[in-house]
């Protein structure tokens, strides 16, 4: 018996020497460092629970023949340990492969722990006293505390909802998801479209969950995201006294080191714009580490994107019929097919809108649902119909935007000012937000937004062309589109404050229903900046009257052959751009057209789809006009023969557009001798066969475009008196074979557009060496073997870029024109 005494008490003194060896390493190296301080604090917290645990065990060892080899493997472990603790706590930060061995030898030695207590001492735990047997089982529960807490608390929730349309959406995703070259993917669509079902699909997934077991973790971030909260859940601690973001980002770093062998999926959903940051927190770079990121925002810093569209027809109408309860008997009326279009039609594919207007009329009478369908039918949107106001506030969160931010949210209001479900022209918005906001720089910042709108999902931007390198050369080809129930949002957002105090009045006219308001009206001046008035085929041009005082953009959209201009428009002292649009199938002629001599202030004109002769018979002094667009127009013979005299009349032009104007033959010689022009576009006209020698009087001139003028066989060699010219932009004009001899002249020239002339074959011309400025030639594979005998060369030292374009093959052109 002394022998068994004496022995324990030996193992006793053993024990206390390395626990305590091991228990001021961990705490001297947390002190220090604080590269690992989470699994370090978690062994030193295993080690404060051991103590009194261990220290009951050896006082029975001292009175019990009991066996001491758990003892003794529990001291080589903590022996080995503390090793361990010494050898890596030296270690660099940024020696990430040894930082992840570290990690998992820190780990083995808690599981090292965690063992010894659930197998090792299970013969003691049979003859202990009931308190240690309470300590021991409060040891196993919180070293798997942290496991079970975490998944609990970000598992994939479960949804109940009926669900449709979804199944080729999850399947893209997941394939997507899956690529080895993806670590992170942002799932993005407007609100309302299904985001986060799809993202719970996606988790619930059998495929998913067989990769991914059960490191499948969930987290919603909201429009405030508190980092250490969102790493608490996935942490699954309830007090974990995070020092900073960066001990929160550590400790994370450290569970899902601990994992690293095995595949992690983290869903963040509800990622509000301007959180690009934060996500970059949780991409750390592991191997079989994926981030599925939901949001409103497409995020482009990051390179994988995939974007929710809304349901198709189809699947919009069976959302519908089972919200509404027409498929399983629960409503008592049963509506007509047509009326159920009309109202899905109104819901845009949103599920969302679709679910909320289904359930509000479920079991409802005839009486309301014809109610709904009318109002629909006179032009209402969903969003006016008091539905529900979490629909409403669904969409209206879209439009918060934070302090140089706002301009975005009048932006996307603006958009509203052009017809549902037609292209809107970039040019059109550069003409109009230019004046509006003032942002100049050949439409940089217009561009700019527009990417911004199209990123937040509010708009779609379509470019048509990719080998341009210059935003302002191609913007007249490229346009946006808008989903109804958008254009819905910022209309009714317009509607919010009474007509006369509106910053933009946008006006839906169907046939001659004039707006009982305005026909109320008694001349009382509206406060509108921008003023949009749309009308249908039936419209007959009668206008009421109106005082625009401040009006400074005025969009006008028709589809009748015949266009006047309304009365009032020569009240508008203050317009800078005009904006004409006729949506009909057939140039429509456009009358009034005088009025415009009234207007002193006026800068931009823009006109689509228009038979106007009479503007250049007798052209209207417009001293401050300095852009006039002219797409798809018939310009007649009065264009052609238009008198020198203009040149006096619009003395300050700037810029010219005319785009598939298919009745241009020559070009004006009129035209030449507007000497303040900088930017000259003359585009897809394909009857124009020649350039006037005259063209060497545009002194001024900066950027020439002749873009897809497939007749037009040469460049006159007068255009090498262009000394200003920056851009020569020659694209696919078929019939050009030459460069004008002496294009060397053009010292200023930095960059020509020449892919698709395809019988331009021959050496250019040696002068070509002359132009000292030439930095970039864009232009196909076969054009670029010509510049090779001087694409080393270059006056000032430097070589030139040949940027060989990809090969764009894009209908949408066509579909402008339809």
């Amino acid at each position: 018996m002394a022998s068994v005494v004496v022995a324990n008490a030996a193992l006793g003194g053993a024990f206390e020497r390395v626990f305590s060896l091991l228990y001021e390493t961990i705490k001297d190296v947390i002190n220090k460092t604080r590269m690992y301080e989470s699994i370090l604090q978690r062994l030193k917290d295993t080690l404060d629970l051991m103590r009194p645990l261990v220290k009951n065990m050896l006082l029975s060892n001292r009175e019990r023949d009991l066996p001491e080899e758990p003892t003794k493997r529990l001291i080589e472990r903590m022996e080995k340990g503390e090793k361990r603790v010494w050898k890596y706590s030296k270690l660099p930060w940024w020696k990430y492969l040894v930082r992840f061995h570290y990690a998992n030898k820190l780990l083995e030695l808690e599981k090292d722990l965690g063992r010894f207590f659930k197998v090792d001492l299970s013969a003691w735990n049979a003859m202990n006293t009931l308190e240690s047997m309470k300590g021991v089982k409060d040891l196993s529960e919180r070293l798997s505390l942290t496991r079970l807490n975490s998944v609990a608390s970000c598992a994939v929730p479960r949804f109940r909802e009926f669900v449709i349309g979804l199944d080729v959406p999850l399947k893209e995703l997941k394939m997507q998801l899956l690529k080895v070259e993806v670590s992170m993917l942002v799932l993005t669509a407007p609100g309302g479209c299904g985001k986060t079902t799809l993202a719970k699909m996606l988790g619930d997934d059998k495929e998913i969950k067989g990769i991914f077991k059960e490191n499948i973790f969930f987290v919603p971030v909201s429009k405030t995201p508190n980092l250490k909260v969102i790493i608490q859940k996935l942490l699954g601690k309830d007090d974990p006294a995070f020092q900073s973001d960066e001990d929160a980002i550590d400790q994370l770093e450290q569970m899902l080191l601990a994992k690293l062998n095995k595949p992690i999926l983290l869903i963040l959903d509800d990622v509000w714009s301007g959180s690009e940051s934060l996500l970059e927190k949780f991409a750390f770079g592991l191997p079989n580490y994926k981030i599925l990121v939901t949001s409103r925002t497409a995020f482009p810093r990051f390179n994988f994107t995939y974007k929710l569209k809304p349901l198709n027809d189809d699947d919009a109408m069976e959302v519908f019929r089972h919200s509404a309860g027409l498929q399983d008997g629960s409503s008592s009326y049963i509506p007509d097919e047509e009326v159920v279009k009309k109202i899905v039609k109104g819901c845009g594919g949103f599920p969302l809108a679709l679910k909320v207007v289904g359930k509000s009329l479920c079991g409802q009478s005839a009486a309301i649902w014809l109610l709904r369908e009318k109002k629909l039918s006179d032009g209402h949107s969903i969003l006016d119909t008091d539905i529900d106001s979490d629909l409403l506030e669904c969409f209206q969160s879209s439009l918060e935007f934070k302090g140089n931010e706002m301009i975005l949210r009048e932006c996307f209001m603006d958009l509203g000012s052009f017809p549902e479900d037609q292209k809107i022209p970039v040019g059109a918005l550069i003409d109009m937000w230019s004046e509006l906001y003032e942002l100049v720089e050949d439409g940089l910042h217009v561009i700019a937004n527009l990417h911004e709108i199209n990123t937040r999902n509010l708009a779609d931007l379509v470019v048509t062309r990719q080998d341009a390198s210059l935003v302002g050369s191609y913007c007249s080809e490229d346009f946006v589109l808008q989903h109804d129930l958008l254009r819905e949002l910022a209309i009714h957002q317009c509607s919010l404050e009474p007509v006369e105090q509106r910053k933009r009045l946008i006006i839906d006219i169907s046939g001659n229903n004039i707006p009982k308001w305005w026909m109320e009206q008694r001349l009382q001046p509206i406060n509108a900046q921008l003023l949009s008035i749309s009308t249908d085929e039936t419209f007959s041009s009668s206008w009421c009257n109106l005082l625009p005082a401040k009006v400074e953009v005025l969009v006008l959209n028709f589809q009748t052959k015949n266009y006047r201009l309304p009365g009032f428009v020569e009240k508008m002292d203050k317009l800078k751009a005009l904006i004409v649009t006729n949506y009909g199938f057939f140039p429509a002629e456009l009358g009034n057209i005088q009025l415009l001599e009234s207007l002193p202030n006026l800068k931009r004109i823009r006109l689509q789809k228009v038979s106007i002769p009479s503007i250049f018979k007798t052209p209207p002094p417009l001293r401050n006009l300095e852009k006039i667009s002219l797409f798809m127009c018939n310009l007649g013979q009065n264009f052609r023969n238009c008198s020198i005299e203009i040149s006096n009349a619009w003395s300050n032009l700037k810029e010219i557009i005319i785009d598939y104007c298919n009745d241009l033959l020559e070009f004006p010689t009129w035209l030449c001798y507007i000497v303040s022009l900088k930017k000259l576009s003359i585009t897809n006209c394909h009857k124009l066969f020649a350039l006037p020698i005259e063209i060497r009087e545009l002194t001024s001139l900066e950027v020439l475009s002749l873009r897809s003028c497939t007749n037009l066989s040469e460049l006159p060699e007068s255009v090498t008196s262009l000394q200003n010219l920056r851009i020569l932009d020659i694209s696919d004009c078929l019939s050009i074979s030459k460069l004008p001899k002496h294009i060397g002249e053009l010292r200023n020239l930095n960059e020509i557009h020449m892919t698709g002339c395809l019988r331009l074959r021959n050496p250019l011309p040696p002068s070509t060496m002359d132009l000292e400025k030439l930095k970039r030639v864009v232009c196909d594979g076969e054009r670029a073997k010509l510049w090779e005998p001087i694409q080393e060369f270059c006056m000032d030292g430097t070589r030139i870029e040949i940027r060989i374009a990809e090969k764009d093959i894009n209908l949408n052109w066509l579909a402008n024109r339809l």
